[in-house]
């Protein structure tokens, strides 16, 4: 969807064409910002409908007016500070940081140019040299809800049982062995539990998993332990519906939406210690462990397995949790906030 220039008053770049978790954010943000000023995306690996300016006008926007530059990887700092001092177009610099590692000295060069930063967590604010704001992502709560659980698992063809998931990348990084050694710990003394792993493994990691889906089928669990592909995002509200507990048993991450996504489902969550999710939890809606610490994940799930009535006191706490403030109305606003003070 194009837009005119001189509607423009934020452009979100997003210089990759393959799918990440930064174009993700723009894909998500941008339709809902795009009501509350006058926004657009620009770069490739963007859906359709998405309000858009083509890369090869920026050079040739009026300059009269500020607008804000809202970059999210080192790239596109570059190209909003060639925009501004090369080409003189009128641009105010903001950068978005996920980062939890200590930046390189030509991504802190860069940083030191912007005139506003935000971070997506505490966490990533600490690794930042300058002050910043700190706005945490948000999620479509309309769309992340409660449902049938039992309606929801017979059409998936999932089992009625207690069911833990784990979803997301399948490799180390993500601690999917972590999760799926757990479920073998704990699943043949709860014959009324059952786990799914649902995800893509790629390149090399396609051996991790083969490795993984090799130990449940020698432990016996392979019927009770079940591996089922990557969905598209439209179809994920309802795997989070289907399930009683969700595990985030990641060794890093960035920020991390899992979490959210299934507590606004109604579902608590055993998460480690990494990226945003010390921020997103709390102990009325799931539980914290330290990343890559199998016997404390199998203690800390087990609670949870074995205690109906507390995992629907959480269900319920967690979907008021994600109501009352990871809404992606409340990110939207947020960044529209700042936009409006750095064009004041």
């Amino acid at each position: 969807m194009a837009v005119q220039p001189e509607r423009i008053e934020v452009i979100a770049p997003n210089l990759k064409r393959r799918l990440s978790g930064v174009t993700a954010t723009i894909a998500r943000l941008v339709p809902v910002q795009a009501s509350m000023i006058g926004i657009v995306a620009t770069g490739p690996g963007l859906p359709a409908g998405i309000p858009h300016l083509p890369l090869w006008r920026l050079p040739f926007l009026p300059r009269d007016r500020w607008r804000v530059w809202h970059a999210r990887r080192n790239t596109e700092m570059l190209m909003g500070l060639l925009l501004r001092h090369v080409l003189r177009r009128r641009l105010k610099l903001l950068f978005t940081t996920a980062s939890q590692r200590r930046h390189t000295g030509y991504t802190r060069w860069l940083i030191g140019r912007m005139d506003a930063l935000v971070a997506t967590s505490r966490r990533s604010a600490s690794y930042l040299e300058r002050p910043c704001e700190v706005i945490l992502h948000g999620i479509d709560t309309g769309t992340f809800r409660p449902g049938d659980r039992a309606e929801v698992r017979a059409r998936l063809g999932l089992p009625e049982a207690v069911l833990v998931g784990c979803y997301g990348r399948i490799r180390a990084q993500k601690g999917t062995d972590v999760f799926v050694r757990a479920m073998m710990r704990l699943l043949p003394d709860r014959p009324g539990v059952a786990a799914v792993v649902m995800g893509r493994a790629v390149g090399e990691h396609q051996a991790f998993l083969d490795g993984l889906k090799a130990e449940v089928a020698q432990a016996g669990l392979a019927e009770r332990i079940l591996f089922r592909p990557e969905v598209t995002v439209d179809r994920m509200p309802d795997w989070y519906r289907a399930l009683d507990l969700y595990v985030a048993p990641q060794r890093w991450e960035g920020f991390g939406l899992t979490p959210i996504e299934a507590m606004a489902c109604g579902v608590p969550v055993v998460a480690t210690r990494v990226g945003a999710f010390e921020e997103l939890l709390s102990d009325e809606t799931g539980r914290l462990v330290p990343p890559g610490d199998l016997e404390t994940m199998v203690s800390e799930v087990a609670a949870l397995l074995d205690d109906g009535p507390l995992r629907a006191r959480m269900a319920e706490a967690a979907r008021a949790r994600t109501l009352a403030g990871f809404r992606i109305e409340d990110e939207a606003a947020a960044l529209v906030a700042l936009y409006r003070r750095l064009l004041a």
